[in-house]
């Protein structure tokens, strides 16, 4: 049975419908127990001077929350109603900010990569498309690795050259406030990012085992127990050089990798350290605040 919802004064769109991933996962996740999958599209237009929705499909654990805002700026909400991603999900969000409009991408809590019980992955696929002159802010809270959790995540994004794009992605390898260790787990961990079709940046994280003590290596964190990688396309980039060097700790850098394009890698002892890095550079990145999902 189809749902439908409609936008004051926009046309009805389909809130749950199918959305083609190529492999039918369905079948990809049958075995001895239900899995949760999930899909959610999100796509812009302008109106007048805002950001509204053009396109909006649902499916499975997936919700999206559209908070009110005072700016012009479309904010949604990311939510995974099975509580975290174990072995065999598979969560597919696809974002398109069309051109001229502003899109923010968080999600409502942490997200929790759990136990294997049978040693397959959990799986993310995230493909975020940001035309001419639109802006996507892709600011998800942490994924907070357990022992034994095993995930891989798959980040895709297509810029035009006169749009702008921030992204992060903090992750966290067990709670320290509550004594927990990562002792074993898989991550497998890709972001692309093209510009008018044209690869300009790839970033690949691969840990295997004892988490732990990969993460103890000097050459690897140092004993960090979270880290958080942040990407900003945008043809003025260049001027946040220097104001994010001032910001951060020894523990973390960040380059210019190419006209438009900024680098940054944060390492901290735990989350709540992570945070306390993340918030101020985040804010002097976007020239805002941020999602109020952020403060609570």
């Amino acid at each position: 049975m189809s749902q439908f919802a409609r936008v004051k004064g926009e046309r009805p769109i389909t809130a749950l419908a199918k959305i083609q991933l190529g492999a039918n996962p369905v079948v990809a996740a049958r075995n001895s127990q239900p899995r949760a999958i999930g899909t959610a599209l999100v796509r812009t237009k302008q109106r007048a001077t805002e950001t509204v929705l053009d396109d909006f499909r649902l499916s499975g654990s997936c919700r999206v929350l559209f908070p009110r805002r005072q700016d012009k700026t479309l904010e949604a909400v990311l939510l995974n109603t099975s509580g975290g991603v174990t072995s065999g999900d598979r969560f597919d969000i696809t974002a398109i900010a069309s051109r001229g409009t502003s899109l923010t991408l968080t999600t409502q809590a942490a997200e929790r990569a759990y136990k294997s019980v049978d040693g397959q992955p959990g799986r993310l696929n995230n493909t975020l498309t940001i035309q001419d002159g639109a802006q996507l802010d892709w600011l998800p809270q942490e994924t907070i690795f357990f022992d034994g959790s095993s995930l891989a995540r798959n980040l895709s994004i297509d810029i035009a050259a006169s749009s702008r794009f921030l992204m992060v992605e903090p992750i966290v390898f067990g709670r320290t406030a509550m004594g927990e260790t990562v002792r074993s787990a898989t991550l497998t961990d890709r972001v692309d990012l093209r510009r008018d079709g044209r690869l300009i940046f790839a970033d690949r994280i691969s840990l295997t085992g004892d988490v732990q003590s990969h993460l103890d290596r000097p050459a690897i964190a140092g004993g960090a127990r979270a880290m958080a990688s942040i990407l900003l396309a945008a043809p003025d980039a260049e001027r946040h050089l220097e104001p994010l060097r001032d910001l951060l700790p020894p523990t973390c850098g960040v380059s210019l990798i190419r006209d438009g394009l900024l680098f940054a890698r944060l390492l901290a002892s735990d989350g709540h350290d992570l945070r306390a890095i993340l918030n101020p550079v985040l804010r002097t990145l976007r020239g805002t605040d941020l999602p109020r999902t952020w403060m609570l």
